[in-house]
């Protein structure tokens, strides 16, 4: 009882650590909040939830593993993400129309912009993150032991979803809260071409590690 509850405390830790810490997830939902609504944020943050939900399935069923021992599939995972991580940078200094336009007027227009295509775009993010995937695994390998019931590591589960869920939905509240808005009515072109140059680094960056 005493080495399950270490346990625990070791995965909520190291699982809260991980979903703080800037990257390619957390850089995407200010993008989303910057291009869009506060809407379209929360379907961003439930698109990373679901990604990352499905690197765990897959390190649950055994199969996380066998990826991450494969190096070529790590990177053409990498390669992906990087790929669109910069696509993603890129469509910061593309010419559109701006968040809240007058000229938006269908509600139904609105409604797909600002509702599964963040969530799709969450998913892909956290998909071709190759970090993430290996992280799951080093997790469930190194730091929950194999005679785990199988339950509490489903549970596990759960929480690391969920924690990745509710810390970018908290992130997406506060930069709808009106101070935050404020400072967007007047930097929010320029801060909306920093984050996409942020991406595009970031982009970069996976694509030249190893």
């Amino acid at each position: 009882m005493q080495a399950l509850s270490m346990e625990l405390v070791a995965v909520a830790t190291i699982t809260l650590l991980a979903v703080i810490s800037p990257g390619p997830d957390f850089a995407f939902i200010l993008r989303t909040c910057l291009k869009s609504d506060q809407r379209a944020g929360y379907w961003a943050a439930l698109g990373i939830g679901v990604g990352v939900s499905t690197h765990i399935a897959y390190t649950l069923l055994g199969f996380g593993l066998l990826m991450a021992h494969h190096a070529w599939l790590v990177e053409v995972i990498r390669y992906l993400g990087a790929m669109y991580l910069i696509w993603l940078g890129l469509s910061a200094w593309w010419p559109a129309r701006k968040p809240h336009s007058p000229e938006i007027t269908d509600p139904s227009t609105v409604n797909a912009n600002n509702g599964w295509l963040p969530f799709w775009q969450g998913i892909l993010c956290n998909l071709l993150n190759p970090k993430a995937m290996l992280f799951i695994v080093a997790l469930f390998s190194q730091v929950v032991s194999s005679t785990t019931a199988w339950s509490i590591q489903l549970g596990y589960g759960v929480f690391i979803a969920f924690a990745h869920i509710c810390w970018f939905a908290l992130l997406v509240r506060f930069m709808a809260s009106p101070v935050f808005q404020q400072k967007l009515r007047l930097f929010g072109g320029w801060l909306d071409k920093l984050v996409g140059g942020c991406l595009m680094a970031l982009g970069i960056r996976m694509a030249t590690s190893g």
